[in-house]
């Protein structure tokens, strides 16, 4: 039977012609009841239903019941119905050539010149070849809208918290507790949210603790317009206005729903923690990202480029001290493609993190569009009562010399007795030189006049009779460089701040680091770090740090520090270690001032169910301190319910059910996890609109698990809760007799299986059978022919020795 399947499968693929059997290469008593003839076709397949997956080129989507109907005698053809046909994403204007039969139930194949469909029974796959003329863009990581799965409904609620405290010497001790994350709901396209975060403070003369839901809003894909629709409370985004908070409804041309060669810059945050350190990023009160990091320079990346506008950086050390400074996440506006327009409009009142609206009703909207493939223009506008503000720019696209955009604005206020217009100038570049591997991430200038006021400007006005902090200039630089014959890598982060009326705020961050060998030391690595903050509430606060990592090992490494800070210098030894991929831990030791002792140690888990981080520092005759963190969420569906990690909170997932608890599974850009009790895994590690791929980690599977299928794929929209289900065979191993009660057996090719429907072994002749995925106690069924079945139950012991046949009554 073995043979058969072999023969079929490649005729399957080949082109149609007539093949004869010859039965006698069949050890079956009864040749005159096997019946072939139905494979005398080539890739000829019987009319029914079958479960397989779309295979378009290189995308997979998920599996689903494909119906084959015969053309002829001898010819079947797949029913392409009209939802295969909605995910391959053709351009509208093919669509009214697309011809139906089958009481317009299948897609007629002849309609397009070019495209076909074929379905390979041995690979449960229907093969739909389309020219790319017929479809919308696609590239290897990323899928047309008509391919984008909004996910399962269902509710989440994603958490970070972060507990400190502090055994102060001769002083008074303390507890430091905060929490933030997102609770949500998505009902199909529809996410609704409410961001949360507390706080809590206990020292020996105070208590206080604080919680509140800083927004609640609800947003959706609209997906074949390519934007995002967002109700209730969120911060204006905008290329060409400044950011602020309102209550109310914005549509936007989401940079996410592009391809990935053409979505926008993501900010990052860099500093240098003088100690075991907690570090929350936050706009305007609301906390976006808070995580504990250990003593040296720290680089945070995964804020995403939905965040803009000024961010506050807060940096709490183990002794309690504060260091605070704003980063810029401006950026270059992008170019659109040629005859391309993205757009976004926004209406609603200010509001404040109370809920509570103030200042008038506005409405705003912006466009760029692509002239040709140098040249976009970009403008728009901000009305409300006695406040309005227009801007109109350009960009161009200087191929080797990088992007440039210029733009003006103009505003117009009147407040009380106040008249103030004014105009605002900006001129921002962008390049990367290749050749010497740098790149100017952003570079930006931007003059103000004394009297032009931003939105979020006017509605300081509005609730305080002084006027006050209007900006003057505005420069900032963002700067990469690699010198790869040297080993040197360069970064250069610069802002400076002017005001009309007070002064100036600055900051910035330079890192130099190399790598090098010494001896039988391999890629030991010194690198020099500097930071420097000034603003008006603070003096000048300046950090320097030089370290070096010499590797140990496959894993881990020897460090050395010196670090200064606001006048204080210390220096350390730490020794840094990667137990496994999940697992890894630091310890550090050293002086301050050349006499006071030092020490700490940090330790980090990326479990299935959470991350969580441990700290412990001691500073001689000044304190002691414990923290922990973690970080996690559980999402809840129809199909089950998971304890996870997380990355960004609220933010999209994927639920990989494999029935079998203990199953290694894993999304493309994430690491291995394991299903729980209920044989489900949720994995944050997915990307909005890509193509992700899920994968069954086949190295790390139990012995007695075999995947029936290991690899899925899709592509989902922002926040959904994605679904994919593998077949996955759990149990024993054992060659076995299947049998009636009157002594006969089930007939040559009889197909054993689970009540889910897994296929677990083919009966042979005088039934016998290689039965996998056995369990005890467990009902399996047998089918053959037209409907007909039968079902045995497995013993509670099942033998292991290979030479031991099980005799199964089949009922």
């Amino acid at each position: 039977m073995f043979f058969i399947l072999i023969i079929y499968s490649n005729c399957s693929n080949a082109a149609q012609e007539q093949i004869e059997f010859n039965t006698d290469v069949l050890d079956v008593a009864d040749r005159s009841s096997v019946d072939l003839s139905k494979f005398s076709a080539g890739g000829y397949i019987m009319p029914g239903k079958y479960p397989m997956v779309i295979q378009i080129g290189e995308s997979t989507l998920p599996e689903q019941l494909v119906e084959f109907y015969a053309e002829s005698d001898d010819k079947s053809l797949p029913c392409v119905n009209k939802d295969i046909v909605d995910s391959l994403g053709f351009k509208k204007k093919f669509l009214s050539d697309l011809k139906w039969v089958r009481d317009n139930q299948c897609l007629d194949l002849s309609s397009l010149k070019g495209f076909s469909a074929k379905g390979d029974l041995s690979a449960g796959a229907l093969y739909i070849n389309v020219p790319q003329a017929y479809v919308e863009y696609v590239d290897e990581n990323w899928e047309p809208s008509a391919r984008w799965d909004e996910g399962l409904s269902g509710v989440m609620l994603d958490y970070n918290i972060n507990a400190q405290r502090q055994y102060i010497y001769q002083g008074d001790n303390s507890t430091n507790v905060s929490a933030n994350g997102v609770l949500g709901l998505n009902a199909g396209p529809w996410r609704l949210r409410a961001d949360w975060q507390e706080q809590y403070e206990k020292s020996k003369f105070v208590t206080d603790s604080q919680f509140d839901f800083s927004r609640f809003y609800a947003y959706r894909a609209l997906k074949d317009l390519q934007l995002k629709l967002v109700l209730g409370e969120d911060y204006f985004r905008s290329d060409v206005f400044d950011s602020f908070r309102f209550a109310g409804l914005s549509v936007r041309s989401d940079d996410s729903m592009l391809p990935p060669g053409l979505r926008g810059y993501a900010p990052e945050v860099r500093g240098i923690a003088q100690s075991n350190a907690k570090v929350t990023v936050s706009q305007k009160g609301r906390i976006i990202y808070q995580t504990q990091v250990a003593a040296g320079p720290f680089r945070i990346q995964d804020l995403g480029d939905t965040v803009n506008g000024k961010l506050d950086v807060k940096v709490q050390e183990e002794d309690g001290s504060v260091n605070t400074f704003q980063v810029d996440t401006a950026y270059v506006p992008y170019l659109t493609r040629p005859g391309t327009v993205r757009y976004k409009f926004a209406s609603g009142r200010p509001s404040n993190m109370d809920h509570s609206v103030e200042g008038p009703l506005f409405a705003s909207t912006e466009a760029t569009y692509g002239v040709n493939n140098g040249w976009s223009i970009y403008g728009g506008g901000l009305f409300a009562k006695d406040y309005g503000i227009g801007a109109v720019g350009i960009g161009r696209d200087l191929l080797t010399f990088g992007a440039i955009s210029l733009d003006i604005s103009q505003s117009k206020a009147q407040v009380r007795e106040y008249s103030l217009s004014g105009r605002s100038y900006r001129i921002n570049y962008s390049k990367t030189f290749s050749d010497y591997d740098s790149q100017i991430t952003f570079a930006g200038y931007r003059f103000s006049d004394k009297d032009f006021l931003s939105m979020g400007q006017f509605i300081d006005l509005l609730r305080d009779d002084a006027i006050y902090s209007r900006g003057r200039e505005l420069y900032t630089v963002t700067f990469n460089q690699q010198l790869k014959k040297l080993n040197l890598n360069f970064f250069l982060n610069y802002s400076r701040q002017t005001y009309w009326d007070r002064q100036p705020d600055s900051t910035y961050s330079l890192t130099v680091s190399r790598y090098f060998d010494i001896g039988n030391f391999k890629n030991v690595n010194v690198s020099l770090s500097a930071t420097k903050t000034k603003n008006n509430y603070q003096n000048d606060e300046t950090s320097y740090y030089l370290g070096m990592s010499i590797p140990i090992g496959d894993r881990g490494s020897i460090g050395y520090n010196l670090q200064e800070d606001r006048g204080k210098v210390s220096t350390g030894l730490s020794y840094y270690n990667a137990i496994d991929d999940n697992n890894s831990y630091q310890v550090r030791a050293g002086l301050d001032n050349g006499d006071r002792s030092r020490a700490s140690g940090y330790f980090q888990h990326d479990g299935d169910m959470a991350s969580v981080t441990a700290s412990a520092g001691y500073y001689n005759q000044s304190y002691r301190s414990l923290g922990l963190s973690m970080e996690g969420g559980v999402t809840a569906t129809t199909q089950g319910i998971a304890l996870h990690r997380i990355n960004s909170p609220g933010d999209t997932r994927i639920m990989l059910d494999t029935g079998v608890a203990g199953i290694p599974v894993r999304a493309e850009y994430g690491g291995v996890i394991f299903t729980n009790r209920f044989g489900k895994a949720v994995s944050p590690d997915v990307q909005s609109y890509y193509k992700n791929s899920y994968y069954i980690d086949l190295n790390k599977l139990p012995d007695n698990a075999e995947a029936i299928v290991s690899l899925k794929q899709s592509a989902l929209t922002e926040g959904a809760i994605g679904y994919q289900s593998f077949n996955v065979l759990a149990g024993s191993k054992a060659m076995a007799v299947i049998r009636f009660a009157d002594g006969s057996y089930p007939p040559f090719g009889a197909m054993a299986s689970n009540l889910k429907d897994i296929s677990t072994g083919m009966v042979a002749d005088n039934g016998v059978i290689w039965l996998a995925g056995m369990n005890p106690d467990e009902t399996m069924k047998v089918a053959w022919g037209d409907g007909n079945t039968c079902e045995f139950t497995l013993p509670h012991e099942i033998p292991t020795a290979f030479d031991t046949k099980l005799l199964l009554l089949c009922k």
